[in-house]
């Protein structure tokens, strides 16, 4: 039995768990992670393209954010795809408040004030 690890796991999390492991209270388990990796959050370019794809999925082939809001949701979220999914839908409803046909950057500006107010 000592001749072989019979167990593998995998540890999947958020950011906060990389900073909770580190913690003294789980350094056993921190030790007997063999490999780690991070994934960054997307760049500018990726993040338009992930609205973009997100768009044409619901039907939309035509521009519906400025390169302003875009570029604001972006480093709003730090290139988090949850973070990007809540401030466009944020920004989508004070677009929709304001009777905009475009999503701009003062309605992502909304969206960040609404989103980040808690």
């Amino acid at each position: 039995m000592d001749s072989h690890s019979p167990f593998a796991l995998v540890i999947a999390g958020q950011p906060t768990l990389r900073r909770r492991l580190r913690l003294s209270s789980f350094a056993a388990l921190d030790q007997r992670i063999g490999l780690r990796y991070h994934l960054d959050g997307l760049d500018l370019g990726e993040t338009a393209g992930y609205v973009k794809h997100h768009l044409g999925l619901a039907g939309r082939s035509d521009p519906l954010f400025s390169d302003d809001a875009v570029s604001l949701i972006h480093q709003t979220s730090r290139g988090m795809p949850r973070a990007v999914n809540n401030l466009a839908i944020a920004a989508l409803v004070a677009a929709y408040a304001g009777n905009k046909a475009i999503v701009d950057e003062s309605s992502a500006r909304s969206a960040v004030a609404e989103v980040t107010s808690e």
